[in-house]
């Protein structure tokens, strides 16, 4: 049904930065190769797990009397290659499990909820309409008489434009930047889902600054140069 298909399409927007938030960390890629402070935050995290996992794997051989001296069997020398991807194979279900504790990365990447199927939004669809009736009306009647926006008017405006979801998961800072940026006007949103885009991809303040200018004067070439993380 179109609900479990949009239950999935929802899924995979999120999987899609998931994996590529997995493999920056992962591979220790820099930010001219696709990392973000997201990725390099994750590796620093999961380093720190990791270094622990040996830790207890020490203190357990100790604990079975081996006093840490247990022999190695000993095999071939392993290349630069095969060390890196022993390394990566060890990181690689702890990122995992990491990033999938991540809900929402912003700007509508956002894993799914049983809130997206159709069944679940229909049983609520009486009362929601009734309030919304309601609401929609006053804020008409507040329209037509040219009174400016109230703090709830901007509120519910701004949820509406970036979802509900999103709204829920930023910050209390954030809702207040989201609310100074008037989102509700269309421009204003598509310019801010813009540059959430851009900051998932990990491009810097300056870079991000380029390519606003570029587009402004509708050029098509961006420099490849100032990649660098904030």
């Amino acid at each position: 049904s179109g609900s479990v298909f949009t239950y999935y399409a929802q899924k995979n927007k999120w999987q899609t930065i998931a994996n590529h938030l997995v493999k920056a960390a992962v591979e220790d890629l820099s930010p001219r190769e696709g990392a973000s402070t997201e990725s390099i935050e994750i590796r620093e995290k999961a380093l720190v797990i990791l270094a622990e996992k040996k830790k207890e794997e020490e203190e357990a051989k100790l604990a079975r009397g081996t006093n840490g001296i247990e022999k190695k069997k000993k095999g071939p020398k392993m290349t630069g290659r095969e060390r890196k991807e022993k390394e990566w194979e060890l990181m690689r279900p702890i990122c995992v499990q990491l990033v999938n504790e991540i809900d929402d990365f912003g700007a509508g990447f956002r894993k799914p909820t049983i809130q997206d199927l159709l069944v679940v939004k229909m049983l609520k669809w009486p009362y929601y309409l009734t309030v919304a009736t309601l609401w929609w009306s006053n804020y008409a009647v507040r329209r037509v008489r040219k009174v400016e926006l109230n703090e709830e008017e901007k509120e519910v405006l701004t949820k509406n434009a970036v979802g509900e979801v999103t709204w829920i998961a930023v910050s209390d800072e954030e809702r207040q930047k989201m609310l100074t940026l008037q989102l509700w006007v269309t421009d204003n949103l598509v310019e801010w889902r813009e540059e959430q885009e851009m900051r998932l991809a990990g491009l810097s303040a300056n870079r991000r600054k380029q390519i606003k200018k570029m587009k402004k004067r509708g050029s098509a070439e961006i420099p490849d140069d100032d990649l660098h993380m904030d």
